[in-house]
């Protein structure tokens, strides 16, 4: 089994049916997303028809959650299991699309790795006035959090690597924000959080997408197009 991991893919998955065949891979691989699968995005037929192609890849995708997309526990298709040593969202019709519970941690090869979803969504405003899907979900509740530092806690906050959807404040990429966006109209209340987390977890390893770059930030290795083997 080899564990590779890549950034938001936006319903747009080339590289990865690219990938799969120039690297031979099977079911038993796994590729991690790290956010905006853009899977659960209509919630009509044509994800459907998505997920069906999808499912026939020679990979099994696992989804951290994105802001362009729904969370599962609000799709009443998805069923929770056991999955690497951590909770999952699974729809029985489509089992090589797996998505993530916030605050669960998952063992790859000997690694304890915990995912952390959710970002606010700078196109919002955009999105309503036209009439596209935004999701009231998108960033973690204070449930969610409560729940992610619970699981920390177990933990004596110290772990070998984190899957989060966007970055703590501190390692931005400020270079990469979209220009004409007033920054100081958008809520960082989740980077902000995980800033916190930051400065107090022990951690080997950070993997972050959402921002549509491929670059290191300090310790945060932010992902879009490239893929990657997982570092173990």
């Amino acid at each position: 089994m080899s564990i590779y991991i890549t950034g938001d893919t936006h319903r747009d998955f080339d590289r990865i049916y690219t990938f799969c065949q120039k690297t031979k891979t099977t079911k038993d691989d796994i590729m991690i997303i790290l956010g905006d699968a853009g899977i659960n995005y209509f919630l009509l037929g044509m994800d459907d028809n998505l997920k069906s192609e999808l499912n026939m890849l020679p990979i099994t995708l696992f989804c951290i959650h994105g802001n362009h997309e729904e969370r599962p526990f609000n799709i009443p298709s998805y069923e929770e299991q056991q999955w690497h040593g951590g909770t999952v969202y699974v729809e029985p019709r489509f089992p090589g699309l797996i998505f993530a519970k916030d605050g669960e941690i998952y063992d790859f090869n000997g690694q304890k790795y915990i995912a952390v979803g959710g970002a606010y969504s700078v196109d919002k405003y955009m999105r309503l006035m036209h009439g596209y899907p935004w999701f009231e979900s998108e960033q973690p509740s204070d449930e969610i959090k409560a729940y992610v530092e619970h699981q920390l806690d177990k933990t004596g906050w110290q772990i070998d690597g984190v899957l989060s959807h966007t970055t703590p404040k501190a390692f931005e990429p400020t270079w990469a924000f979209i220009t004409g966006i007033d920054q100081s109209k958008v809520d960082k209340s989740t980077e902000e959080w995980l800033d916190k987390i930051e400065k107090k977890l022990r951690y080997k390893h950070w993997y972050a997408g959402h921002f549509h770059v491929d670059s290191q930030e300090g310790p945060i290795r932010i992902m879009f197009r490239a893929i990657e083997e997982l570092t173990i």
